[in-house]
């Protein structure tokens, strides 16, 4: 069994502090991530020893016992050689090592799942008994990983139709992915359960579940309130006042006409029905669109048009008209 050195993994000294540990794992952990170096297998097993190290570095107990059993490492070897326990009974003149129980395994590094020989050896594994603490055939107590709750970001667009990601993890030295559909209408702030993609089982025990919480991204043109979408509606002055029709956007990508009724006032809401967002397991049941007419008052005149628009100062306007019967 090769010694472990932890620190030369992460590159630091052993005075290192907790924040400096930290630094060089996160540094090294973004250099050599799966997701970064698809299909690269030196960078696989680079990434596990890394998280390895820093699964014992990174916490002051572990790297405590470490740095204690890992002075005597060749004490361990030359007792493993000959036969003896590396935690049982010594030799004259050799130290003595406590067996762990495995209440203090348990407490020490809860269901984690070791990484190579060392870690094992040193900081208990499947060749641990409950009961004694000894090597051999006996089994790890079965237990179930922990469930594990991330964030994901979706566009509006995404929420509206439904869409697909991919979810890539490191298993047993190997990058998994499974992709995950999410279904049209999630709503901000959901949770979406995905079974048996949490944290792994010990000794056999299930896997956790993966929570995935939902957050929308903000749209550039359609801001949504629960099931309802608004959208600004740019009108002709000349269609708001006699009447007509405009095309209104939609997150379908398919415009909707929308009817402007006579003489409407700038800021008045109009709704589509069924243009906002669907509900989430019921197909035939969605929101509405509501669009907001801002008017759009010309920037420049012919001579003509600005001979028409004195005329109809001349007869009111219907400003004075419509005051008046307010």
């Amino acid at each position: 069994m090769d010694f472990k050195d932890y620190y030369a993994t992460l590159g630091v000294a052993k005075t290192a502090t907790d924040k400096e540990i930290k630094q060089a794992y996160r540094k090294l952990a973004r250099k050599h991530h799966p997701d970064l170096n698809p299909g690269n297998k030196a960078a696989e097993a680079k990434f596990k020893e890394i998280n390895e190290a820093n699964e014992v570095l990174g916490d002051p107990e572990k790297r405590k016992k470490y740095d204690e059993l890992g002075s005597n490492w060749r004490m361990y070897e030359q007792q493993a050689a000959s036969g003896g326990h590396p935690f049982g009974g010594a030799s004259p003149g050799q130290s003595t090592y406590r067996t762990m129980t495995p209440e203090e395994m348990e407490e020490l590094f809860g269901d984690r799942t070791p990484f190579s020989d060392f870690f094992n050896t040193f900081f208990g594994g499947e060749g641990f008994s409950r009961a004694s603490g000894a090597r051999g055939a006996s089994r790890t107590r079965r237990r179930a990983g922990r469930d594990v709750e991330n964030e994901i970001e979706l566009t509006l667009e995404d929420a509206y139709r439904g869409t697909t990601r991919r979810l890539l993890r490191e298993q047993d030295g190997e990058v998994k992915h499974r992709d995950v559909r999410i279904p049209a209408g999630v709503t901000d702030g959901s949770r979406m359960r995905i079974s048996g993609e949490g944290e792994q089982g010990a000794g056999g025990g299930q896997a956790g579940d993966l929570y995935l919480r939902v957050r929308l991204s903000p749209h550039p043109v359609f801001e949504r309130k629960e099931r309802d979408l608004y959208v600004k509606a740019p009108v002709p002055l000349t269609t708001a006042v006699l009447g007509g029709e405009v095309q209104v956007p939609t997150l379908s990508g398919k415009p909707a006409t929308l009817r402007i009724p006579p003489l409407t006032q700038n800021g008045v809401l109009l709704r589509l029905k069924g243009y906002g967002m669907p509900v989430n397991g019921k197909a035939d049941q969605a929101g509405d669109l509501y669009a907001r007419v801002h008017v759009l008052l010309p920037t420049r005149l012919s001579d003509e048009e600005r001979k028409h628009f004195e005329e109809l100062k001349q007869l009111g306007g219907g400003d004075s008209k419509a005051h008046s019967a307010a």
